[in-house]
């Protein structure tokens, strides 16, 4: 059976930082896209960082350049580096599958990790 788990979440002060896993079990992630989201309270889900089998990688300009998204295939695990974290981060963090970043849908969602950022 397909399963991701999220991991690594936890509270933060505001510049602290976080690394976030997500791994899989009853398949490998060599050949799939993988992408973090995160909802907030009272928010939509929106993505926050993505990447492809090739290794090409995708962040949405509010975490770019704060965040950094790695893959280790043979822990068959994807990272979500997280640094100089705001109060406007805190949500619950969630990774899914897909065939490409640029493409639709993502689907074997995990159960999520809360980040919480707070004095």
């Amino acid at each position: 059976q397909v399963q991701l788990v999220e991991s690594g979440g936890g509270l933060v002060q505001p510049g602290g930082s976080l690394r976030l896993s997500c791994a899989a079990s009853g398949f490998t992630l060599d050949y799939d896209a993988i992408g973090w989201f995160r909802q907030a309270p009272g928010k939509e889900r929106e993505g926050v960082s993505c990447i492809n089998s090739d290794g090409s990688t995708w962040y949405a300009d509010s975490v770019k350049g704060r965040f950094t998204i790695s893959r280790d295939n043979a822990k068959n695990t994807v990272y979500l580096q997280m640094n100089s974290l705001k109060p406007e981060d805190t949500a619950v963090y969630y990774c899914a599958t897909a065939i490409r970043c640029e493409g639709a849908p993502f689907g074997s969602w995990g159960q999520g990790t809360q980040v919480t950022v707070s004095s």
